[in-house]
């Protein structure tokens, strides 16, 4: 029997997210742990009657069917036994027992990993920082981890990989389920540049309690988080609270102080949280102990000179939708008073140089159309559509409302 049978009996009987390291710490392995015996269970002190009987109900030789299911489709396992796995994880109280990897395992060895949240309705604002965070953190030498929802999620895997580099997702179900099948071609980029991970055997589906269980990963298998865009319950701050707790390092990008969308963000700030205007920022806190992994040169650059200033949004911390609200008005003024007597509503035409994806969403909506249906009618994965969104709405062609709709931008 190998060890890893003995670390997916573990987890198996005390469960996801059991605290385990002082269980590692008396025995020294999972292995030693089975063999001591229920005798020795009792009078360590260290088990409930409840864990006991777990103990016993169950055995190492039933972890077969999940390996073989692993071996099947190709998912590697990583155990605390194994050179792989993440050694900034290893180190907090509840640290997984087993890891499922689709993709490569060898980048999960490396110290070198920042987390990137923040909410799945995410503004504007919200997908260009994270996407340009992504790509100048990458660049400095970190491999950006988040959680490959919608979002902020997204777009901190899109920043990272649409500038060549390898990026971690961490799964809050387990391999071969259905869920978020909008974003599946995102999750098959992200396994063949970086990794998926996992604590969840093959075909465990999604609940609401396991997300918040595999947040701790997040935030534990990283030196720090970085707080994109969260409201005051948005479930990214249980990924800083974790990593708060892990004596890991807390960022977050200033928002919008009108918007309750950045109140949570903000509010970390204001906890003690590193405000975040450039990748040095966040770079900068780890090149002394890492001086030959973290390239600073040009991680300086604000991330508001990253972006184009002709009509995107700019990344200043001030409320971009006033000012996009201020631009239509200046549109509509300039609008000849014979053109504004026709009742018929006239749009502005498309630039030329728009994205091809971006001309499909935007045949998609019609009115006020919800996301939903925009996924619908385009044919394209949600986490495309939300590109194709920011891109629109930074052109000033549709209008972003309450409640994930929009509404093409009228000049007539």
């Amino acid at each position: 029997m190998t060890n890893c049978e003995y670390w997916i009996w573990l987890q198996r009987t005390l469960g996801f997210a059991a605290r385990i390291d002082d269980l590692i710490n008396y025995y020294g392995s999972a292995r030693t742990l089975y063999e001591a015996g229920s005798y020795n269970w009792r009078i360590s002190g260290l088990f409930s009657g409840n864990q006991i009987n777990r103990l016993s109900k169950y055995s190492p030789s039933e972890s077969g069917q999940i390996m073989k299911a692993c071996s099947d489709n190709h998912w590697d396992i990583i155990t605390p036994d194994d050179s792989d796995y993440p050694p900034l994880l290893r180190e907090i109280c509840n640290f997984p027992a087993v890891l499922y990897v689709d993709g490569n395992s060898r980048l999960l060895a490396s110290r070198m990993f920042i987390s990137m949240v923040g909410t799945r309705k995410a503004s504007s604002y919200g997908i260009n920082a994270a996407k340009l965070l992504a790509s100048e953190l990458s660049k400095t030498g970190l491999t950006v981890v988040s959680g490959a929802a919608v979002g902020v999620d997204s777009a901190s895997h899109s920043g990272a990989i649409n500038s060549g580099f390898k990026t971690v997702a961490v799964l809050g179900c387990g391999f071969g389920t259905g869920y978020l099948k909008g974003n599946e071609a995102l999750r098959r980029e992200i396994a063949q540049n970086g990794a998926l991970i996992t604590e969840y055997p093959p075909f465990y589906e999604a609940s609401r309690h396991t997300f918040p269980t595999r947040n701790r990963i997040i935030s534990g298998m990283s030196l720090g988080t970085v707080v994109i865009e969260a409201g005051e319950r948005s479930g990214s701050l249980i990924t800083a609270k974790y990593a708060a707790e892990q004596n890991r390092d807390v960022f977050a990008v200033p928002g919008d102080v009108f918007s309750s969308s950045f109140t949570g963000a903000n509010k970390l700030i204001r906890d003690g949280a590193k405000p975040i205007f450039t990748a040095a920022d966040v770079a900068e806190e780890y090149a002394n102990v890492y001086p030959d992994k973290i390239k600073l040169e040009g991680a300086d650059t604000p991330l508001s000179k990253l972006m184009p200033q002709s009509d995107k949004f700019v990344f200043d911390g001030i409320n971009s939708e006033k000012k996009e609200k201020a631009k239509r008005k200046k549109i509509e003024k300039e609008i000849k008073p014979e053109q504004s007597k026709n009742t018929a509503p006239r749009f502005k035409a498309l630039p030329e140089d728009i994205g091809e994806n971006a001309k499909t969403v935007y045949e998609a909506i019609d009115g006020e159309t919800e996301f939903d249906d925009v996924v619908r009618k385009s044919g394209l994965p949600a986490y495309k559509v939300m590109t194709a969104v920011t891109e629109l709405e930074m052109q000033g062609l549709i209008e972003v409302l309450p409640g994930r709709k929009y509404k093409k931008i009228s000049i007539g």
